[in-house]
């Protein structure tokens, strides 16, 4: 009789985590796909960048630089900013995961937004911090709620801004408001992920709260406008005394080499970053038109990402939509993971491929949900 094994248990709230569920990338009997879900750079990695990759593969052999030096100097002088205040991690996922384990533990807790990044309160629940979710206006991060829901156990307050999976913005005024709302012993993390794409001149990414306000770190990533989403690097900006914590609880080589050039070069080539924001700007505002002209909600965005809204009930709800467009080989990201269980998230992509989509999706409208 062949004896029971008994397994180590993992930690309490370990369990009850579910997996975050990136983007799907195929579809079973489908040849050609064009994947729409995961936010992705339409215009891929710019020109400089491939060719840093290619250089590098020559030295993928060789520890990459623990310091991320040239990757820290060519952010500062791209963005004005001190050096020696830049934290680099595997993608701005990895730096959330530094902030909850440096500074949250049991009988903590964190805030952050309804509808807001999924991986706060993954990485939360993995250090058995406890999140509070504030209630949103219009699915936008609404600053009295989030003030609100703060109590004496929070220790950081996480705001995507722009967000994700919304695309919906605060102004620098009211993010302003947020921060000077908070204790001094509470960070206020400003997930600026999409910041490239803002149009508005009311938007402060977070560079300047960061110099103006103690305790307040920004994050940024090459995994969107840059479209380094394969190679994982994101970078943070903060007072020099929680970058000085961040260091001591990372890895001593976190960030591959191959990401570290790719990046120092897609941060210096601005002319791509022009080019693949006005892109955007264009392809979003026509296909949200278009969508809005078959009797599609579309909430107003500002990232590379449009928010569409089905039918309750009817033919025409978000699961018929979902499968009519995988049918096709279109794969868009439903949103129930986020409490939108009636939401597509359509990553703006390539011309043709926001063409295919707008033709997809009106011929479903068109014949009624029919497959």
């Amino acid at each position: 009789m062949r004896a029971t094994i008994a397994f180590p248990q993992p930690r309490p709230g370990i369990l009850d985590i579910t997996p975050y569920a990136g983007g799907e990338s195929s579809v079973p009997g489908v040849t050609r796909v064009i994947k729409l879900a995961s936010n992705e750079g339409a215009l891929g990695a710019s020109p400089k960048a491939r060719q840093a990759i290619v250089d590098a593969a020559a030295q993928a052999h060789r520890y990459p630089d623990g310091a991320w030096t040239d990757l820290r100097e060519a952010l500062g002088r791209r963005h004005g900013l001190d050096p020696a205040r830049l934290v680099c991690g595997a993608g701005s996922d990895e730096l959330i995961s530094f902030l909850v384990r440096a500074y949250a533990g049991p009988g903590d807790s964190i805030v952050q937004s309804a509808h807001g990044f999924l991986m706060y309160s993954i990485y939360a629940k993995g250090a058995g911090v406890e999140t509070h979710f504030a209630p949103e206006t219009n699915l936008t991060a609404d600053v009295d709620a989030l003030l609100a829901a703060v109590t004496d156990t929070t220790r950081l307050l996480f705001l995507a801004n722009p967000n994700n999976p919304t695309g919906t913005i605060l102004d620098a005024d009211s993010v302003r408001r947020l921060r000077e709302g908070l204790r001094e012993d509470i960070i206020l993390v400003l997930d600026s992920a999409y910041a490239e794409f803002v149009e508005r001149n009311d938007y402060d990414p977070g560079n300047a709260l960061v110099d103006s306000h103690p305790n307040t770190v920004m994050m940024r990533t090459f995994s969107k406008i840059h479209g380094l989403g394969g190679l994982r690097v994101g970078w943070l900006y903060g007072p020099a005394p929680i970058v000085d914590v961040l260091n001591r609880v990372r890895g001593p080589f976190n960030v591959s080499s191959v990401g570290l050039v790719a990046a120092t070069a897609a941060i210096e080539d601005v002319a791509f970053q022009t080019l693949a924001r006005e892109h955007n700007s264009y392809w979003r505002a026509w296909t949200r038109e278009r969508l809005e002209a078959m009797g599609l909600a579309v909430t107003d965005s500002s990232c590379n990402f449009l928010l569409t809204h089905f039918s309750a009930e009817g033919p025409l709800t978000v699961a018929a939509a979902d499968a009519y467009l995988r049918g096709r080989g279109l794969i868009c990201r439903r949103m129930g993971g986020y409490g939108l269980p009636h939401a597509l998230r359509i990553t703006i992509g390539q011309a043709d491929e926001m063409h295919s989509l707008v033709q997809t999706l009106g011929d479903f409208v068109e014949g009624g949900g029919r497959a």
